[in-house]
């Protein structure tokens, strides 16, 4: 959230309740409601059980809002100050953060303690702002994005761009339709967690191949070896990562794309892959798109396996979808 300002409601009851359905779950009871959006795989639980808390929060609408406001980042932060996976402001997470996970800590960058306390305190949420006017959703997502006092105080979702933007984003990712677990949808989970896996691998220049992180070779276009780093290069980490999905890519970024099935803008899910250049030919970057906007990629020489902005870079050419193939012969 940036910068919420919501009442401080007593998450004590919320937090009982949770905590609760969290060691219920745990014990193999079913989740009622599907996801329909690729979560990192060691999330997905998680996000499942923290999801059906209470009846205005599902799972796959605190996906979307966990994707929305980090990219499933667990080291994420704000210009505003919002920390962590779920983005709670320290004021927030002072009295809606709770231990999810028992361990006696209350910790905002552990993933396990801040899904759990995202998803009570939108159920707190809903409750204190259940009077206001128009969609109970909406209003619910604005108040976690700007706080109860605003979406009181307007009646409704605040006339503020981003939080009109926040809940637009947020409530078109929790409605994408469920085709059930495809192939290709698993494979695009595996892909992201094998990726997320390697962030903060150094980058090196034609580094790494299916197997993993390896030496790379010199030089790049501006003079930098990677001959004595282990890690990574951007299509190094794209190629790693659907390789450990059963998918095996090209080496370069360019032939990457052009193994792969173009998306059109706006379709995008988790697991495609975002390309940058200014031709087909000339690509030159390629990262992993994880939803709300986010890619995880290798940026660039000096730099580690990180998480990005979409529009980091100005030249975004094309989104593509990986082509299932289970050869190492493309």
């Amino acid at each position: 959230m940036k910068g919420s300002t919501a009442a401080t409601i007593g998450m004590g009851a919320t937090a009982a309740v949770l905590v609760a359905a969290l060691v219920q779950g745990a014990a193999g009871d079913p989740v009622s409601t599907a996801l329909s959006l690729a979560v990192p795989g060691r999330y997905k639980s998680l996000i499942e059980e923290a999801g059906s808390i209470c009846p205005q929060v599902t799972p796959n609408l605190l996906a979307a809002l966990v994707t929305q406001e980090s990219g499933f980042n667990p080291k994420a932060t704000s210009q505003a100050g919002a920390e962590g996976i779920a983005q709670f402001m320290p004021a927030a997470w002072k009295s809606h953060g709770f231990d999810g996970n028992g361990d006696g800590k209350t910790d905002v960058w552990d993933p396990q303690d801040a899904i759990p306390s995202a998803a009570g305190y939108l159920c707190d949420i809903a409750s204190d702002v259940k009077e206001v006017p128009g969609n109970k959703q909406d209003n619910m997502l604005a108040a976690y994005n700007a706080g109860s006092g605003a979406v009181r105080k307007y009646g409704g979702v605040p006339p503020y761009k981003e939080t009109q933007h926040y809940v637009q984003s947020i409530t078109a990712l929790a409605d994408q339709p469920s085709g059930g677990k495809t192939l290709t949808d698993a494979q695009s989970v595996s892909a992201i967690d094998a990726a997320q896996d390697m962030l903060g691998t150094p980058y090196s220049w034609g580094g790494g191949n299916a197997s993993g992180p390896s030496t790379g070779i010199c030089c790049s276009p501006a003079g930098h070896s990677g001959k004595s780093i282990t890690g990574f290069d951007c299509s190094g980490l794209t190629l790693y990562a659907y390789a450990r999905a059963g998918i095996y890519l090209p080496r370069t970024a360019a032939q990457q794309y052009a193994a792969s099935e173009p998306v059109k803008p706006g379709d995008q899910r988790p697991g495609d892959l975002v390309f940058y250049g200014t031709t087909a030919a000339g690509i030159h970057h390629v990262g992993i798109y994880i939803g709300g906007g986010w890619i995880l990629d290798a940026p660039r020489p000096g730099t580690k396996v990180r998480i990005d902005p979409m529009g980091a870079m100005s030249d975004l050419y094309a989104v593509a979808r990986p082509v299932p193939h289970s050869s190492k012969e493309i």
